[in-house]
């Protein structure tokens, strides 16, 4: 059925398939329930018409045996008599058409058979249901044929079909136009969204034009699309403000190192002031280097999956922070962490990699000895909470969850080495987890689902 379907009607609209559809399964129901009703009013009347022959047969099996002439006087209701040899020797009405052929005759037995002539559809001028057989007289064996009109009979059910054609077209044709009606009722609402989305020309700030007050499935349809363009449109104005922030951190670093190859050809320098030189590039050259790590880090951590692996919470931390602690101790500063050996699901790599950003961030922009804290949740979905706090003043209220941005930077801490992604590392790996992150007091808080 759907290789027919797809082959008669493959470029039409979807409302043109769905009423034919509805039309056809119509049809189908509608020939279905009028076959049957056609098959029990003809069984009915097939049915009083045989109870009918037979009562009139067995009268005239009577009167043949009884050697009288074959009584005229019952309209619509016939009889002859044949001998063996086929020809006709008695007639009820001498104006009623010949009933049996001869072969009809020589193949008569005494079991009744039956036959109709003339046909329902197209209705002949004689239609009548005959019953032959044989019967013994005192002058031998005879051939008798009963029938009985089925004008009445035909012309009933040749009226049913008519009305029930009627009756059919009718229900079919206000099937398509209620389908009609109903199927473009149901898909305005998507001809609107067509029309506001070529209209919007490729804009994402364009909206769909749904209509709040229904809770449809197509409202809430365009309302997934009105969410979809809103994520598109945050997610350009973040790209956008990606590439402006991206080339200003790259613009500073590589003017910088342009003007020194400059100063330095411009006449020759002595080899104090050649050091000076290279030991300046190498510094802008390495804040290149981070800069670019730190960008795959990101892209890495927003668009690749996380491959989660058993490992204790005491032992994900200390990975996460053996390579920082010589660096803390060379800044004054001390590492104290409060964690248990308890189990948990999670990505070692991904998870250490956004500790160890929290507190390398600690290291550069805090005071005081830096806390990591661990607390693994119980329940039906545990999740993995991890506080890096110091004894600083924390993150500024002016910048508040603005700091998880990308190249957001406090005005305090754009004299410290750095290019303001570290945070924004750590919010995209908490939120490609599952997780959160949150500003606490003195520090930063990362809860990710570790079931």
């Amino acid at each position: 059925m759907r290789g027919l379907w797809v082959r008669f009607l493959p470029r039409a609209r979807i409302r043109v398939r769905i009423v034919a559809a509805v039309v056809l399964a119509m049809s189908v129901v509608l020939l279905a329930a009028g076959g049957f009703v056609y098959w029990r009013v003809s069984f009915a009347l097939d049915r009083q018409l045989n109870q009918d022959l037979l009562a009139y047969s067995d009268l005239i099996t009577k009167v043949v045996r009884a050697g009288e002439p074959l009584p005229a006087d019952n309209p619509g209701e016939v009889s002859q008599t044949y001998s063996i040899n086929g020809d006709v020797t008695a007639k009820s009405d001498q104006g009623v058409i010949r009933l049996l052929t001869p072969s009809q005759v020589t193949t008569a037995t005494a079991t009744p058979k039956q036959l109709d002539l003339g046909r329902v559809i197209v209705p002949g001028a004689h239609p009548y249901r005959v019953r032959y057989f044989t019967v013994e007289t005192a002058r031998g064996t005879v051939v008798v044929a009963t029938a009985i009109s089925r004008h009445k009979h035909d012309e009933a059910l040749r009226e049913l079909l008519g009305q029930l054609a009627l009756a059919d077209l009718a229900t079919m044709i206000a099937a398509g136009l209620v389908g009609w009606g109903a199927v473009r009722a149901a898909f305005g609402p998507v001809e609107r969204y067509r029309r506001a989305a070529a209209a919007a020309g490729g804009d994402p700030s364009r909206r769909l034009p749904v209509d709040t007050d229904r809770d449809d499935e197509l409202t809430r349809l365009g309302t997934t699309f009105n969410t979809l363009l809103a994520e598109i449109e945050e997610g350009q104005v973040r790209e956008r403000q990606f590439l402006a922030d991206a080339s200003h951190e790259l613009r500073s670093p590589l003017a910088l190192m342009a003007a020194e190859v400059e100063w330095a050809r411009h006449r020759p320098r002595s080899e104090e002031e050649i050091a000076t030189v290279l030991t300046s590039l190498g510094v802008q050259t390495q804040r290149l280097v981070d800069l670019s790590n730190a960008l795959l880090d990101l892209e890495e951590a927003t668009s690749t999956g996380f491959d989660r692996s058993i490992v204790a919470a005491d032992v994900l931390i200390e990975s996460a922070i053996a390579d920082l602690r010589e660096l803390a101790i060379a800044a004054g500063r001390s590492i104290e962490v409060l964690a248990s050996s308890a189990e948990v699901r999670i990505d070692q790599r991904w998870v250490g990699l956004a500790v160890g950003n929290l507190v390398a961030n600690a290291i550069k922009h805090g005071s005081g000895t830096i806390k990591v804290a661990v607390e693994v949740g119980q329940g039906d979905s545990p999740m993995l909470r991890i506080d890096v706090t110091d004894e600083g003043g924390g993150i500024p209220t002016d910048l508040g969850v603005k700091a998880f941005d990308r190249f957001a930077r406090a005005d305090t801490s754009r004299s410290t080495p750095g290019n303001g992604l570290g945070l924004a590392l750590v919010a995209a790996i908490a939120r490609r987890n599952g997780g959160t992150a949150a500003l606490v007091p003195g520090g930063i808080e990362i809860e990710i689902p570790c079931d």
